[in-house]
């Protein structure tokens, strides 16, 4: 940091399993992803490319060297893998994940119908070659899953060789682990936390509101994801309270001692 302040929280250090910041790229230049970089990088943990949009991507090679050099994780939207399966294309999948040297992939069912057993053993194939993150949740709004059920697909697939689990809400923030509103579907967390450790779940949380939500909830080392790029900076503020909505839950928790 620029300069000491006192009764700070204490934020984790990278590599880290606990506090990380996901960071959805939509589509930044190999420019914009230097200047990322530059402002963003030693807060940033993971960096997904949105759903399939490396499909589309210029210089996809370029960029990704970017990201590699800079020591920066990085992995295709799980959108993408979807859609090679869909296709009946999983070892073309793996071959992609090669090509461009990925040591992480993402494994969801958000968009397509997979049984969870196929899906569990896509996790178990994949975690043989790459680090597996696994998203949980439909990006069907009609499609509202019982904590229950929640808990049980979460088990499975840890069990499965996930590394981590990711909460769906998609980007724009108003499915899975929320209502369409926006609000947090709070018995839902609560439920989840009590089968499920917290450190195993990335919650997606693109609006601050749902972000100052978690850390009020989880502390300054809540896994936070589908974050933008500018709001990286924001975001820290918010878990280390030095923003208004943050400023006194950890005041007052350091007076408390």
């Amino acid at each position: 940091m620029n300069y000491v302040l006192t009764n700070i929280p204490e934020r984790t250090q990278k590599p880290r399993e606990k506090g990380l910041t996901m960071v959805m790229d939509k589509g930044l230049s190999i420019r914009e992803v230097e200047n990322f970089l530059e402002v963003a990088g030693p807060h940033t943990d993971l960096v997904k490319l949105g759903w399939s949009t490396s499909f589309v991507t210029p210089n996809l090679g370029e960029k990704l060297k970017v990201y590699h050099d800079a020591g920066m994780p990085v992995y295709f939207g799980g959108t993408l893998f979807e859609a090679f399966i869909i296709r009946n294309q999983f070892e073309d999948y793996r071959k992609v994940l090669d090509k461009y040297g990925m040591k992480y992939a993402e494994i969801s069912d958000g968009s397509i119908d997979i049984p969870h057993e196929e899906k569990c053993e896509y996790i178990r194939k994949l975690s043989e070659q790459i680090t597996v993150i696994s998203e949980v949740g439909s990006k069907d709004a009609q499609k509202i899953f019982a904590p229950y059920k929640w808990i049980a697909l979460m088990k499975a697939e840890l069990e499965a060789g996930s590394w981590k689990l990711i909460a769906e809400s998609r980007e724009g923030g108003n499915v899975g682990i929320y209502r369409d509103s926006g609000e947090v579907r709070q018995g839902l967390i609560d439920e989840i936390l009590t089968q499920i450790p917290e450190d195993c779940i990335i919650w997606e949380a693109p609006h601050k509101d749902q972000q100052v939500w978690f850390i009020k909830l989880l502390g300054a080392n809540v896994n936070i994801g589908n974050v933008t790029p500018a709001e990286v900076i924001p975001l820290e503020t918010l878990r280390l309270g030095l923003r208004g909505d943050t400023f006194n839950h950890f005041l007052d928790k350091f007076s408390a001692l």
